[in-house]
């Protein structure tokens, strides 16, 4: 319990009423249909806080009064050692229940809740790379399946040999930020090609990078920074596969960010899925400088979203995937390629909400 952050009593309290006053407030029945909306979205983030707020203050109680009675000369031998016995029992709660707490109280990723833009790129490594590219697209596909999220590619782009060169996917549904967020960065793979007739193992990379979907609210995109222009677009190796100027190509002058998109038959709608990407782009650009202001020298191992960083490798003649950042190997990399992921995010998750703590206990 040392590394976790003590909640106050005080604070406890305050949590635990204000649950009850929005209780009681939404059983009125006088409240005005914008008012309770809004009152409803409280009490929903509220109730796990006051769940736990609840719990932590129930074994502090139970503690107290165990402590007396096992404490206390004048009570018999019997209630003395009863009283010790289950002492036992509530300090081994406690310290899950303190950390529970704590960890609710974090500040919250406000885009956590958001859908995400997946960009998978090929790094090094030519053919096999693409062919990895594709690897990880069907990966987190699977996965994304798995949490009955919807993807849909809004753009790709092939390799002659297969696999993929780029795709840009929308992936939507609840929370899918919060679990794919780590994703960022690059990825290793190992492996001896179908064409490498000595058997020897190849490195190749791939570049993974998740984007919160932004809302309008969040990035302001003015006219008259935008550069448009519009083409044929082509298919794998140039061959055109419209007979219109259909393909989009948006560029945003002040950070040029470029975005092209040519999925779709009609302009318009190529142009609606480039500015989507591109807000994107841009409120991940904004997010980062403020976590670089907020962090300043101190390196986040977890999530800096650095995508030069070799962030996990895969290596299939052992069958484990090792990531770098929380020196976690695991040795099923079959089902992981498969869209296993869930041992993996939830490790750092985890390993992230620990730092975090950490954080509030230096501070």
């Amino acid at each position: 319990m040392s590394d976790t952050p003590t909640v106050p009593d005080e604070r406890i309290d305050a949590i635990i009423a204000r649950h009850a006053e929005l209780t009681s407030d939404m059983a009125s029945g006088e409240l005005a249909a914008e008012r309770f909306v809004e009152l409803s979205k409280e009490y929903a983030e509220l109730d796990p806080v006051a769940a736990a707020a609840r719990e932590v203050r129930s074994a502090r109680e139970e503690l107290a009064e165990l402590e007396a009675l096992a404490s206390d000369g004048e009570s018999d031998a019997e209630m003395r050692e009863l009283a010790e016995a289950e002492l036992e029992d509530v300090r081994g709660r406690l310290p899950a229940a303190e950390r529970r707490l704590a960890v609710l109280l974090l500040p919250r990723d406000v885009a956590d809740d958001r859908s995400a833009i997946l960009e998978i790129r090929a790094g090094t490594g030519g053919e096999e790379a693409a062919l990895f590219a594709g690897d990880l697209f069907r990966m987190y596909s699977r996965y994304a399946e798995a949490q009955g999220w919807k993807v849909e590619t809004m753009d790709m782009s092939g390799a002659d040999a297969g696999g993929v060169k780029e795709v840009i996917a929308n992936v939507s549904g609840a929370g899918v930020f919060a679990k794919l967020k780590f994703e960022s960065g690059v990825h290793r793979v190992q492996r001896v090609p179908a064409t490498e007739a000595s058997g020897r193992i190849h490195t190749s990379a791939a570049t993974v990078a998740v984007l919160p979907e932004a809302e309008d609210v969040d990035v302001q995109v003015n006219n008259e920074d935008l550069r448009v222009d519009v083409f044929r677009a082509s298919g794998p190796g140039g061959q055109s596969v419209n007979t219109t100027d259909s393909a989009v190509r948006i560029t945003h002058i002040p950070t040029g960010l470029v975005v092209i998109q040519q999925d779709e038959k009609s302009q318009h709608k190529n142009r609606a899925k480039a500015m989507k990407v591109l807000r994107a782009r841009l409120f991940e650009l904004e997010r980062q400088k403020l976590a670089d202001e907020r962090a300043g020298a101190r390196k986040s191992m977890v999530g800096s979203g650095d995508r030069s960083e070799r962030i996990r490798t895969y290596n299939f003649p052992q069958g484990r995937v090792t990531d770098h950042r929380i020196n976690l190997t695991l040795h099923r990399l079959p089902t992981i390629i498969e869209g296993d992921l869930d041992e993996l995010v939830g490790a750092l998750i985890a390993e992230d909400e620990a730092e975090r703590l950490a954080g509030l206990g230096d501070g």
